[in-house]
């Protein structure tokens, strides 16, 4: 009897059980079509979602970045640029939504990104709780920051012109810059950068009253790695190569490449630092270089953008110490030889200038200075922690060697380097 009462709890079981899993099913397939239907793009904190929002009315925010936070809104967009307030109009939201991003990608700096000015994003359902229009825009809007560590030549295209290429390139020039923190000299000296990239003119937020209203907005720039592009990660794959295509545009730059066949001899340039990091043998390392073969110029740096970009792309190869100077490889042609001279103190020379160059299809050489060859070779005993162990500075170690050292370049040791170079320029 038990047997038999077994047997009916088992078909009872499949009977409820078996419509249940089926039922459960058609449900779970039915959400699957209508959000296939009606997608979404979800706002991520950290990589967790926190907000959904549908497609006609989207944000979609990525804080997960080790190099910056971001937000691209579309739909119903209000911009009131002297309170950094931004207002998204969404009839889905069911209770007010507040979010707040620093447009500056370098988050991984806290001291420099509590000099950003902090723009304030709230979504809300209701358009009265908002102001009206007063300036309608039919294109996108980029808003970044001109603040932070711009200023030096280095950070100004690692910190902005690089991700701004990366963030608005993609419009060709049918996008609104909108810039916090504005400073005007550092404006005018990248003008014919941003007028390449934007047809429209420039909004300082902070002097903006009026309330301008966009369909697309993106807040803060996409930043990859220092000084260049990862095209997996860029809109319609840009490189770094791209990047300079877009310079050599900009600034009216002559030459594409250096030429495998040029007749005469090839130009050196040396950057000549006149105080920190700088030469002290200049002449030296002049004479040597003439001895080879090369023409040779050694010059400190220009700020006026538009007259060294034509400077340093007359050159087939360029020589200088670790430093901001040396971003000037920008407007190197394509095949030309960068040497970078790496002073004592580990200060990521190949990952700051290295790689970057070689993005952008340079020839690049390192030549890692002795100790003999440090101008603390005159002030330390060898056995000092300054030679032996750079790290043990701790958050010192920057400031000591980049800003209290002077090289003195050994010519017998450093011959071969420009041997090289001098070969690279005939190779295909």
């Amino acid at each position: 009897m038990k047997f038999f009462e077994g047997i009916i709890q088992v078909q009872i079981f499949r009977v409820i059980l078996i419509p249940a899993c089926i039922l459960i099913g058609i449900i779970c397939l039915n959400s699957v079509i209508s959000k296939e239907r009606n997608p979404i793009f979800s706002l991520y904190f950290s990589g967790k979602e926190v907000q959904n929002s549908p497609m006609w009315n989207t944000t979609f925010c990525n804080f997960s970045d080790e190099r910056f936070d971001v937000c691209e809104i579309k739909g119903d967009i209000r911009i009131y640029g002297a309170a950094s307030s931004i207002s998204l109009i969404n009839p889905h939201e069911k209770s007010e939504k507040i979010l707040r991003i620093r447009p500056y990608p370098r988050k991984y700096y806290p001291p420099v990104m509590e000099r950003i000015s902090e723009i304030r994003i709230t979504s809300r359902s209701n358009p009265l709780d908002f102001q009206e229009c007063v300036v309608n825009h039919s294109i996108p809007a980029v808003i970044f920051s001109t603040e932070g560590f711009l200023g030096n030549f280095f950070h100004d295209f690692d910190d902005c012109l690089v991700p701004l290429f990366i963030t608005s390139r993609q419009f060709n020039g049918e996008v609104q810059f909108l810039i916090s923190n504005m400073k005007n000299w550092w404006i005018s000296k990248y003008k014919e950068f941003l007028t390449g990239l934007s047809n429209y003119e420039l909004i300082n937020l902070k002097q903006e009253e009026k309330i301008h209203c966009y369909p697309h907005v993106i807040v803060n720039l996409y930043s990859h790695k220092s000084i260049s592009i990862d095209p997996s990660r860029a809109p319609n794959n840009y490189s770094l190569v791209d990047f300079v295509k877009f310079l050599r545009t900009t600034y009216s730059l002559d030459r594409d490449s250096v030429d495998i066949n040029m007749q005469g001899k090839p130009r050196l340039l040396i950057i000549a630092r006149k105080k920190i990091r700088r030469f002290t043998n200049i002449e030296e390392i002049v004479s040597m270089a003439e001895s080879l073969g090369y023409e040779v110029v050694a010059q400190e740096t220009d700020s006026k953008v538009v007259h060294f970009s034509k400077v340093v792309n007359s050159f087939d190869v360029m020589i200088g110490v670790q430093g901001a100077g040396l971003t000037n490889f920008m407007f190197l042609p394509d095949n030309a030889v960068f040497i970078q001279v790496a002073p004592l103190g580990k200060l990521y020379p190949r990952e700051d200038y290295g790689l970057p160059a070689m993005d952008r299809k340079l020839r690049y050489l390192q030549y890692d200075i002795s100790d003999e060859e440090s101008s603390f070779s005159e002030i330390y005993p060898r056995d000092h922690p300054i030679f032996r162990d750079p790290y043990s500075f701790q958050g010192k170690r920057f400031g000591i060697y980049m800003f209290q050292q002077n090289v003195k370049i050994n010519v017998t040791r450093f011959r071969p380097v420009l041997v090289r170079a001098l070969e690279l320029l005939h190779e295909k």
